[in-house]
């Protein structure tokens, strides 16, 4: 009887650990896992990177562990938005380490629309340029003001977060995730650009057929840049 009942108490201590356990990648069993050429060759940009085999440690080299793609800007969308990512799709030396990492920049006037990250916080710092940016708690609590060159913010995992150039020059940031594939949701696509019935945005947004033809023709992912 006292055993059982001690193992009531040590439930939700167990239950805690299992929820640390499950709230990041899993940790590696080896120093590095460069990806097999031959497999990561034929990989979709779905794939869980996780599972690869990695190449033999003899054939690893120094260029696995570099990154030399972020030295100038991406290319910019329409609503001026750039962004390089970094992640065991073309950095190797990612793969397994449960982290990953992107430049972003952003025009005058340019926006980085509501988005969340699924599986992975968020961290920003500002190089250069000012900017509007925030996230959204899930009591709907805005936490948002302007960041200066040299700021750092942080993005609770899963919420809404945005960005907003304000100031006379580009932005440039870096943001790093805890995690290899933190995942990306769009607000504005998953909303209006995802095939969602048409009646139940109408209702949702009170918005008319005509506004929501545009909103969908806007968003259509065959015209994304």
């Amino acid at each position: 009887m006292f055993i059982q009942k001690n193992l009531w108490l040590l439930l939700p201590i167990f239950s805690l650990n299992i929820a640390i356990t499950l709230a990041s990648d899993p940790d590696p069993l080896q120093d590095f896992c460069i990806p097999n050429p031959t497999f990561a060759s034929i990989k979709t940009h779905h794939t869980f990177h996780t599972i690869l085999p990695c190449k033999n440690t003899s054939q690893v080299t120094t260029n696995d562990f570099i990154f030399s793609n972020m030295k100038t800007s991406g290319n910019f969308s329409e609503i001026g938005l750039a962004v390089i990512p970094a992640n065991p799709t073309n950095f190797p030396g990612l793969n397994t380490l449960g982290m990953s990492f992107a430049r972003t920049d952003i025009e005058v006037g340019g926006i980085n629309p509501p988005h969340f990250h699924p599986r992975a916080t968020e961290l920003i710092h500002v190089i250069q340029g000012k900017m509007y940016s925030g996230f959204v708690d899930s009591n709907n609590r805005v936490f948002a003001r302007i960041l200066e060159q040299g700021e750092v913010m942080v993005f609770p995992r899963g919420l809404v977060h945005f960005m907003m150039n304000v100031g006379d020059e580009d932005v440039t940031l870096f943001g790093s995730f805890n995690s290899q594939n933190p995942g990306l949701q769009k607000i504005p696509s998953a909303v209006f650009g995802s095939g969602i019935d048409e009646e139940l945005l109408q209702k949702a947004f009170g918005l008319s057929s005509k506004q929501i033809g545009t909103m969908k023709r806007k968003l259509d992912p065959k015209q994304e840049r």
